[in-house]
């Protein structure tokens, strides 16, 4: 099954399923919305049993294509979790998943702008596996994980890289800017992904191949990520885990590479879709 919204971002969204034909269905009818306080596996189950022949069809004509999944509670991310990309990032693989946060304000639809601030000089881009979380999470064992998840999503994990690395800081500096983390566009509930540890992914700026991996070079793997990351907190239903990117990064490169206004970033993943994305200016100085 394949969750989607549609709406501007700060009105109602239409929730929809979206049938075999590709067409997204209104099921507004059955739930006000997809979001932390309805998101459950018990939800999903009677989403996923409903004759979508009785839904009518959503009325997105003119309409944004918004995350899948309501605004989160959280939005965790796993740093250097790709063998390759750590060996293009010249560190060592880690012993254990580096976590670290994004702010919930960077949480955006798959297609829209990347903001830009002036202040900005070293912005990159990172195609990511998300996991939406579907069921609360506290101590489980690695067996368990998959049980407390309801699906993945394509992610976008926008740095800057100058504020991440270089203020004297935890990345959240870097990672934390509005429009920093553009997801969708549908969440694929778990029955959609026969291997979630063998999906193809990519990143093109401006039509050009920067990025090729596959989830099989993760070093911690999604039941891995979950369970461990519920030793440290409870996870909640709709929190976001981004769990790394594969190598290609515009920091990885030599010389480095970074986005700027006017740039178009697309990229995709196996099953979860594609995105795209204009490099805007915001701010003054």
């Amino acid at each position: 099954m394949k969750l989607s919204r549609y709406g501007d971002r700060y009105g109602r969204k239409i929730p929809c399923i979206i049938d075999g034909d590709g067409t997204p269905r209104d099921v507004s009818s059955v739930v006000d919305d997809f979001g932390p306080r309805t998101l459950s596996l018990e939800l999903l189950a009677q989403l996923a049993a409903i004759d979508l022949k009785t839904i009518p069809e959503a009325d997105i004509e003119g309409k944004r294509l918004a995350p899948p999944v309501a605004q989160p509670f959280n939005i965790w991310c796993v740093g250097l979790n790709y063998s390759d990309h750590a060996a293009e990032a010249g560190l060592p693989v880690p012993d254990e998943p580096i976590l670290f946060n994004k702010s919930t304000v960077t949480y955006c639809g798959p297609n829209d702008d990347i903001l830009k601030s002036p202040r900005m000089t070293k912005l990159d881009w990172e195609v990511e596996l998300g996991i939406v979380i579907g069921k609360p999470a506290l101590n489980i064992t690695k067996a368990e994980a998959m049980d407390h998840i309801a699906g993945f999503v394509l992610v976008n994990d926008v740095s800057e890289r100058a504020w991440q690395m270089e203020r004297s800081g935890q990345w959240v500096k870097g990672k934390s800017f509005p429009n920093f983390c553009p997801t969708g566009p549908f969440l694929a509930t778990k029955d959609e992904i026969a291997d979630v540890q063998n999906l193809g992914m990519w990143l093109d700026v401006n039509g050009q191949r920067m990025q090729t991996g596959n989830t099989g070079t993760m070093i911690f793997d999604v039941a891995t990520i979950v369970s461990y990351m519920s030793e440290f907190t409870r996870l909640e239903p709709g929190d976001l885990i981004c769990t790394g990117t594969p190598p290609g990064v515009g920091a990885g490169m030599n010389p480095q590479v970074w986005l700027n206004e006017g740039d178009t970033v697309r990229l995709g993943i196996e099953g979860l879709g594609k995105q795209s994305q204009t490099v805007v200016a915001t701010g003054a100085a």
